[in-house]
């Protein structure tokens, strides 16, 4: 099964950082060139455990829909999100945080995905689908650490 890590460091306190991480407001905000709108579940504001939230987004020139639960949370050191219901076979995107000074925080995203449709699946991951999904969370953690570092923003 595919896997990506990625490790960004943000200069904000490690609560606001884990906030801004679950927050559908900001996803939203990251991910506007793909038109991801909640439409679901919980369609604003902070998600917690248990609950679910269903994304309407275009990716590859396809309209999709894409439910994922919060597994998992232990507040601010992690949280856990799977897919329910969507496009990927399997989908699980682990969030860590660390503190690692008063106003610095790593966040490491650990996620695991498979593709749908067997052998073809896996053609498509190699050549196209694991570059992008590593491009969608990189603007994502962009707007986090945006957000994050700005004196203005809310959560």
């Amino acid at each position: 099964m595919p896997r990506i890590e990625l490790t960004t460091t943000i200069a904000a306190p490690i609560e606001r950082v884990f906030d801004l991480a679950r927050s559908i407001d900001a996803h939203q905000r990251g991910q506007v060139a793909h038109r991801e709108v909640a439409v679901g579940g919980r369609t604003s504001g902070l998600i917690e455990a248990g609950e679910e939230v269903t994304w309407r987004a275009t990716h590859f020139g396809v309209r999709q829909h894409l439910t994922s639960r919060i597994e998992s949370m232990d507040r601010p050191r992690h949280f856990r999100d799977t897919m329910v219901r969507g496009a990927f076979r399997r989908m699980e995107h682990d969030h860590f945080f660390e503190a690692v000074a008063a106003n610095r925080t790593v966040m490491l995203d650990l996620f695991l995905y498979e593709a749908p449709l067997g052998p073809i699946g896996r053609l498509f991951d190699r050549l196209l689908l694991e570059r992008y999904m590593r491009r969608l969370l990189l603007r994502r953690n962009a707007v986090i650490r945006e957000l994050a570092e700005s004196a203005t923003a809310s959560v």
